[in-house]
């Protein structure tokens, strides 16, 4: 299957990196190379593109569609918050820029066997590197406890329903494992009142993101790759980052404005404790998100913020 994927918010990124001809850039998260095709299109044969994802199919797509690049680019399977380790390894100390497109990509999603969607039957495995990965999402279902599936639902996917949905899988998967996308998209529907089910989004997509992250870890991986990051930018360097729920959007917020401080030791102290010195400023203080026509051309955008900042 062709690795299919609409970039978001691709003019508001490729405008608020900056980007120069002769610079080194990073995508974090290259995907089908939505992103990384814009960036490359604006360097010159002195730039540098550095590509890295966890999916093996991305990387093989990025490939062909970033082959005719002018600029030197380097495509490196990795987890993101191995990026320090990635760059070192290419020999760069500094970078531009950086841009992070988190969660699933659209053909994550319409790959049946990778079981990330919750609207096909699909074996229930949800890892974004089929490879290095062993633990799935069909592990966590069937060997947690009650307790830590409430809790896994209620931290990940703030699910106001996690206590009782935790109850039912564990009553369902006693009879049998559950090891497909469609049973546990039953078992969810079953354990939501039918009241609470008739508005707003399907009733496993809370679910379903809450396992997605949890197999992946993704917001422990996202928390080490931005204080990475935020070192290796130049003065004047920007990092851009689209997030697609709160929980992302919160954590990228928070270290923006935590890397953003500066030595905060009382001034009768002789000497500072801290040795704070401010690495990044929001260059927005509210989040980019996508016009009314982007969205009607792309639902999955709907959702989508897009924060900026700065090495200063």
């Amino acid at each position: 299957m062709e690795f299919a994927h609409t970039p978001v918010l691709l003019r508001e990124t490729i405008e608020h990196l900056n980007i120069i001809p002769d610079g080194v850039y990073v995508d974090c998260t290259v995907g089908g190379a939505g992103h990384s095709h814009a960036i490359a299109r604006r360097l010159n044969q002195s730039g540098v593109l550095v590509g890295i994802d966890q999916d093996p199919a991305a990387i093989r797509a990025a490939g062909q569609q970033l082959a005719a690049s002018a600029a030197r680019v380097h495509l490196v399977h990795a987890n993101f918050s191995e990026v320090s380790e990635v760059l070192r390894a290419l020999n760069l100390k500094k970078a531009n820029g950086f841009i992070f497109d988190l969660g699933v990509s659209s053909h994550q999603l319409d790959e049946l066997e990778r079981g990330f969607a919750y609207m096909q039957e699909a074996p229930l495995d949800m890892r974004m590197d089929p490879v290095r990965q062993t633990k799935t999402a069909k592990d966590l279902v069937n060997n947690l406890s009650e307790e830590e599936i409430a809790h896994l639902l209620w931290q990940y996917g703030e699910e106001r329903w996690a206590k009782r949905i935790a109850a039912f899988v564990v009553e369902h998967r006693a009879l049998s494992p559950v090891e497909t996308t469609s049973r546990l998209v039953n078992i969810i529907k079953a354990a939501i009142p039918k009241g609470a089910r008739k508005d707003g989004p399907h009733p496993a997509k809370r679910t379903f993101q809450a396992l997605r992250i949890a197999v992946n870890d993704e917001l422990e991986h996202l928390r080490k790759a931005l204080d990475q990051v935020a070192h290796f930018l130049i003065r004047g360097g920007r990092l851009c980052v689209i997030t697609f729920h709160s929980l992302e959007d919160r954590i990228v917020k928070h270290k923006i404005n935590e890397l953003a401080r500066s030595c905060s030791c009382p001034g009768e102290i002789p000497f500072c404790v801290c040795n704070q010195e401010p690495l990044l400023k929001p260059v927005f203080r509210k989040p980019i998100v996508p016009s009314a026509g982007e969205i009607a051309e792309n639902p999955r955008a709907r959702s989508a913020k897009l924060r900026v900042a700065e090495r200063v």
